[in-house]
Formats: C-alpha cells, sequence, structure tokens
C-alpha cells in the first residue's frame, strides 16, 4: 500500500490527472467529521491512493440577475456569507463549520441551522457542474430529470419515499439531474461549480431559552418541540445545547446554571407575535427564562461546542463517538427517551443539535478504553432508527467512519444501483473507491 498527496492548483491540472483513471480520495478544508484523516493510511491499507486536495483551487463568485449565488472552485461558506452581504442577500444554507467549502457541501449534502426554515441545501442548488472520471466537465440542472435509467432505479426510488421529507436519507436521493452529486460524497465526479439560491438578509432577533436537564423532566422540550413546527416562516432556527455542552464554554460564555438551552433565530418582522403567541404561552416554561443574545455570541457558542468536543476527542486519543440522527417528528419522543437510556453506561456525554428538525447528535467523550461500549451503544440506536423510518446520517454524510452501522440500512436493491450507477459514471473506481457505494456493505 502506498499513499501520495497531490494539491490542484487548477482545473486543468485536475482534468489531466483525471484522465490517469487512478485511483484517488479528494478533500478540501478537512473539515468532515466522518473522514479520519490522522489514519488515512490505515483505512486505505489495501489500496494504492491519491490523496488529491482541492483547497487550492482557483475561486470566484458572482451574482446572477436572479440573485442566485454563483461559486467556482473552492470558496467558504464564510467567505460566500461575506461576499453576499454586500449585495443585502444571505445564504438559505448554515453550516455549523463555516470554514468547508461549498462545493464539498454539495458532495455530502450538508444541511445545518437553517434548514428548519429554508428546507435542505439541494432545494436551493438550481444548476452545477462537475468533473467525470475522463476529466470532462458536465452541467446539471434541477430542472432536468434523473439523466441515467437502470435496471433497480425505481426499486430504489421507491425505497426512498419513506424518508422523503428528512434531510437526508441513508442513501441519497435519486430524482433530479443533480442528484447525481448531491449526497454522492465525490463518488460520481467532482463538483467545480454550483448556482444557488440566495435570501434577503432580513433582521433577526437572537433568543434563547433555559430548560431544565432533558435527563431529568422532557415535557418542557417535547411542548417547544411540537410548537415549533408550524413557525418555520417566523423562525429561521431552533437549536440546542444542553447542559453538558456548557461544560465546553468558558466561564462568561456558559448559559444558566445546570440547564439546557435553546436558541431561536426570530424574524425580526415576527418578533411580537412568536412572543405573544408562542414564548408567553408555553405550559412548562415561564417567560422569565426567555433572554435576547447578540448574534455574535449566538454564532460563537453554537460553533465553539462541537469543535470543542473533536479537541477533547483527539486529546484522548479517540475518533468521534457521535450520532447523527434525525427522526419524523411522531418519534421525538422515542429518540428522546432512547438517549436518556444511553446517557447510563457511564461515559461523558453530550446533546446538541438541530432541535427543530428533531435532528440532535448525541455525542460521547470516552476514554480508548471506553469506544467499543459506546460502538455497542450507538448498534442499539441504529436498530431503533431503522424501525423508526428515520436516517442515522442526516447532515454530515456517510464517509469512512459510519460504513459499518449503514449495512442494515441497505436492502439488495440499494446495493444493486449502486454496482450500477458506479459502472456508468465511475466505470474505473477512481473515485473515492472505499466509500459507501463501493465497499461491501
Amino acid at each position: 500500500m502506498a499513499i501520495s498527496t497531490k494539491v490542484f492548483y487548477s482545473l486543468d491540472e485536475l482534468k489531466s490527472h483525471l484522465k490517469t483513471h487512478k485511483k484517488s480520495f479528494y478533500h478540501s478544508s478537512q473539515t468532515s467529521t466522518v473522514i479520519p484523516y490522522d489514519r488515512l493510511e490505515t483505512i486505505f491499507k489495501d489500496e494504492e491512493i491519491i490523496v488529491g486536495d482541492l483547497s487550492k483551487l482557483p475561486s470566484s463568485m458572482s451574482l446572477t440577475p436572479e440573485k442566485r449565488l454563483l461559486v467556482k472552485g473552492a470558496v467558504s461558506w464564510q467567505e460566500a456569507k461575506s461576499y453576499l452581504k454586500g449585495f443585502g442577500r444571505n445564504l438559505m444554507t448554515s453550516p455549523t463549520e463555516q470554514l468547508a467549502l461549498i462545493s464539498a457541501g454539495v458532495a455530502t449534502s450538508c444541511t445545518g441551522e437553517r434548514c428548519y426554515s429554508f428546507g435542505t441545501m439541494r432545494s436551493q442548488v438550481k444548476r452545477l457542474k462537475y468533473l467525470d472520471f475522463n476529466g470532462e466537465e458536465k452541467e446539471l440542472k434541477s430542472t432536468d430529470i434523473l439523466p441515467i435509467e437502470t435496471p433497480s432505479l425505481k426499486d430504489y426510488q421507491n425505497d426512498f419515499k419513506k424518508y422523503q421529507t428528512l434531510k437526508n436519507a441513508p442513501f441519497p436521493r435519486m430524482e433530479k439531474a443533480i442528484d447525481l452529486m448531491i449526497g454522492t460524497e465525490g463518488q460520481l465526479g467532482i463538483v467545480t461549480e454550483v448556482e444557488i439560491e440566495t435570501t434577503e438578509d432580513f433582521d433577526i432577533n437572537f433568543v434563547f431559552i433555559l430548560l431544565p436537564r432533558w435527563e431529568e423532566n422532557i415535557a418542557p422540550h417535547l411542548e417547544i418541540h411540537q410548537k415549533v413546527q408550524n413557525l418555520r416562516e417566523k423562525l429561521v432556527s431552533v437549536e440546542l445545547l444542553d447542559s453538558n455542552c456548557m461544560n465546553y464554554l468558558k466561564d462568561d460564555e456558559k448559559l444558566g446554571v445546570n440547564q439546557d438551552v435553546i436558541f431561536l433565530e426570530i424574524r425580526s418582522e415576527h418578533f411580537e407575535d412568536v412572543y405573544e403567541n408562542f414564548l408567553s404561552n408555553l405550559e412548562h416554561t415561564t417567560i422569565d427564562q426567555v433572554f435576547e443574545i447578540t448574534e455574535s455570541k449566538f454564532h460563537h457558542i453554537r460553533a465553539a461546542v462541537p469543535r470543542a468536543i473533536f479537541e477533547v476527542n483527539s486529546q484522548m486519543g479517540v475518533v468521534k463517538k457521535g450520532t447523527d440522527v434525525q427522526v419524523h417528528p411522531d418519534k421525538f419522543k422515542e429518540l428522546l427517551n432512547f438517549y436518556r437510556s444511553a446517557k447510563d453506561i457511564g461515559i461523558r456525554y453530550c446533546l446538541f443539535g438541530h432541535f427543530g428538525d428533531a435532528h440532535l447528535h448525541f455525542n460521547y467523550m470516552p476514554e480508548k478504553t471506553q469506544a467499543a461500549k459506546c460502538d455497542e451503544e450507538f448498534i442499539k440506536l441504529y436498530d431503533e432508527v431503522l424501525k423508526w423510518e428515520g436516517s442515522p446520517f442526516a447532515e454530515h454524510g456517510i464517509g469512512m467512519l459510519k460504513q459499518p452501522y449503514i449495512k442494515k440500512f441497505y436492502s439488495q436493491t440499494e446495493k444493486n444501483f449502486f454496482g450500477e450507477i458506479k459502472g456508468m459514471l465511475d466505470p474505473h473506481n477512481q473515485f473515492f473507491p472505499t466509500g459507501f457505494m463501493s465497499a461491501k456493505l
């Protein structure tokens, strides 16, 4: 086995490489939580792999007459937001990690906080370009039907129906032309250009609500979750950081005392209505538990927790042990109750995520000797998620770390389809050759 690295500084250089059909794994900002970048040699132990760095590709941005953002090359979410601000516009997708590249976000079908109000990034992508296995640039449009037909496609699409309302399913949606690149994790080509919808940069009030710890009482959480389902036109996001998350913040950043925190982004034009008809009318939460917070502090705290968890795991020498589960709203109580039992195995933990979408991240903070115990608990969880017809990985993709858990979600139909589509669009298995479409799951 031999891993070699290559940085690409131009599209022509990348196209030339693709024509060699050499097996390659591509990355950009290395912010993915499902790729163990420090262990790639172990992961690719049976392969001759080139690890390609796309972060140096030339980049550009422009605003189309339809006020869509046209992104080419290595552009991060942070750069795009800054650019749009000059036009009084903003992104409709807002991943927690703003330094990640938009092209990588397309490949993993990232979502983030604002999915609660604006829907998935897939619904915002109008057009994209990608490089195929021969280095040829091709275009896909959201208005076009899927440009392929395979023996298993119809059965595959039928299997997908139960996941229609979730952010991302256990396997990629395959309905529109753009679906060939969205959520397929770079296994069918490399995204080079994306045209996405934007929104007016409207005023927002940032609010947080202090709640009792979810381990002790979930009634306030369930009440808020149920009521916000009808507020998606007035709220931009509904996020949770539990009391355990506060342990990873500095003292002057912590909110409440041994309490959970739910954050709300409220459209300012609807603030009074939300305050009077929602915040002031909660049965299990009083208005004196509701506070405003600055935008900068909101974003800082929201991003600080997952980063801190990554740092702690790195210091402990363990790979992240966390979930990315989304369930249908009627199964949210069951999900919380499972996490309430999962906390009792004697390992540090915390819970955070996209509360309004019933999409939470439960993270263990284990020592090396405890890692296997975490895996056992997650296997139990994914058995339940399968029964609930939820998604085990609704946001960050499958990558490498999640492959052992995804097997049970694939019938022979999915496996057949993966083989068919890889054979058509990646006949040399040169794109991410150990990805979930090629792996023996």
